[in-house]
């Protein structure tokens, strides 16, 4: 009785391990005849829900079913799936529990691996995004970028740069997924630029995951945004001050960044607000959609030129004959 409990969880196993296993298959492994392996799946079959794929397609679970949790990456399961190979000369000396231990740490690898692939599918599936005017609503790219940031493989895509108005063919290997201004943003190297780059998701017309691993080394997110208002970078240092009214202080307060403004309440109930950025475009047109409650107080040519911005809004609203 001992030994078939111990062969029945070994099939269980074996299928868990090698979806599609066959009964000579598992005959071999078990060490035992194709008819005692039916029989033992006979029994199986009243509590564990597995299932014949056809003719020649072998044995595999249904659902979720699954024993024993285990977490390997992509580089140290390619590692230990060589394991038979590189130690067939020594298996001889090996202790007999080597094949069954070895199958069953394989098994929690796939099932552990079909797990994780649900939910970053179910992740990827909430998150929604809109479609670009024109364009009719196209796959969703974030499961195989978040997919390719977890397991640290690279990307093969066609982008379309809208500065350039061209698409090209690239390899980009994903390090973070940055949302700003209701779109999303992939940060990560590209190999044909040979440089990090910054890239809209929207902007992708084909993505496909490569086998390729790449490794983020010592890349910090903080400190390559690091002064970046929203998404574009620069290479200029502005110190920006701006008086916020007590009308919206208390909004531009609970606001997120990854640069560190300096916030000063002021007695009326009035924001100071200080920012050193390296770029202006992205500031002053946040800064531009609170209208009059916000001032730009330095540096002075910022002024000078909402001054000169105001004149030109006048000029287009100010007088009767243009409505």
């Amino acid at each position: 009785m001992t030994e078939r409990l111990i062969r029945l969880l070994r099939i269980i196993m074996l299928i868990q391990g090698k979806p599609g296993i066959i009964g000579r298959e598992l005959a071999e492994r078990c060490e035992t005849t194709e008819r005692t392996i039916y029989r033992d799946l006979e029994l199986l079959s009243s509590f564990v829900p597995f299932t014949n794929l056809g003719h020649g397609k072998g044995y595999s679970f249904v659902g979720s079913f699954s024993m024993y949790p285990l977490n390997f990456t992509e580089q140290e399961a390619l590692v230990f799936s060589m394991l038979p190979s590189v130690i067939d000369q020594v298996k001889p000396l090996l202790p007999p529990g080597f094949d069954s231990a070895y199958e069953k740490i394989m098994a929690t690898y796939h099932k552990e691996k079909a797990r994780h692939t649900d939910v970053v599918q179910q992740v990827a599936d909430i998150i929604q995004m809109g479609t670009p005017v024109g364009r009719d609503q196209g796959p969703n790219y974030l499961f195989p970028i978040i997919q390719a940031i977890l397991s640290q493989t690279s990307l093969k895509a066609v982008y379309h740069s809208q500065g350039r108005n061209k698409q090209s063919e690239r390899i980009i290997d994903p390090y973070f997924l940055v949302p700003r201004e209701r779109r999303y943003y992939l940060i990560g190297y590209c190999h044909q630029a040979g440089d990090i780059r910054t890239f809209r998701v929207s902007r992708f017309l084909s993505i496909d995951q490569s086998e390729q691993h790449f490794d983020r080394g010592n890349f910090n997110i903080r400190q390559y945004m690091k002064n970046t208002f929203s998404i574009e970078r620069g290479h200029e240092q502005i110190r920006f001050k701006v008086r916020f009214s007590s009308v919206v202080a208390r909004y531009i307060q609970e606001e997120e960044w990854f640069v560190e403004p300096r916030m000063k309440p002021q007695p009326d109930g009035s924001l100071l607000f200080e920012v050193t950025l390296n770029d202006d475009r992205e500031f002053l047109m946040w800064v531009s959609s609170y209208g009059p409650e916000a001032e730009i107080l330095e540096p002075l040519k910022y002024r000078d030129e909402m001054r000169e911005k105001l004149v030109r809004w006048r000029g287009m609203y100010g007088t009767a004959e243009h409505m």
